[in-house]
C-alpha cells in the first residue's frame, strides 16, 4: 500500500493565489522526487466544531482559511528518500513573504491502510 503526507495548513483569504502559486511549484518538486499524486484543497464547506476543527487544529485567526492537502508516495521509503530530495532543493527555500505561517501548520505521514475507488 501507499504511504500518504497529510497538512492542514491556515492561510490568510487575501493569500490563496500566492498559496497555490507556491503549491503548483512545490508539486512539480515533489513528483520529481517520487511523489505519485499531490493535492491542495481550499476549505470551502468547513463547519465549527464544538469541540475541536479544522480551525482549532491550527489557530486561524480573523480572515484565515484551512487549507487540507495531501501528498501520495508509493511507501515510507519512497517518502523519506523524496523529503530528502526536496529539502536538499534550492528550489524549495521558504521565501520571505510565504503566503501562511508555517508554525501553525500541522502535518503528518500516514500508512494507507483501506484504499477504495479507482486510481
Amino acid at each position: 500500500m501507499s504511504y500518504v503526507d497529510g497538512f492542514v495548513i491556515p492561510v490568510p483569504q487575501g493569500q490563496k493565489d500566492a498559496y497555490r502559486k507556491m503549491a503548483e511549484e512545490a508539486a512539480v518538486l515533489f513528483r520529481e522526487a517520487g511523489a505519485t499524486h499531490v493535492v491542495e484543497c481550499w476549505g470551502e464547506d468547513v463547519p465549527e466544531g464544538k469541540v475541536t476543527d479544522f480551525y482549532g487544529a491550527v489557530k486561524t485567526e480573523k480572515g484565515e482559511n484551512v487549507v487540507f492537502s495531501w501528498i501520495t508516495w508509493p511507501s515510507k521509503e519512497a517518502r523519506d528518500e523524496g523529503n530528502r530530495k526536496v529539502m536538499a532543493d534550492p528550489r524549495m527555500k521558504m521565501p520571505d513573504d510565504m503566503p501562511f505561517n508555517p508554525q501553525r501548520m500541522i502535518f503528518g505521514g500516514f500508512e494507507v491502510i483501506v484504499e477504495a475507488g479507482s486510481k
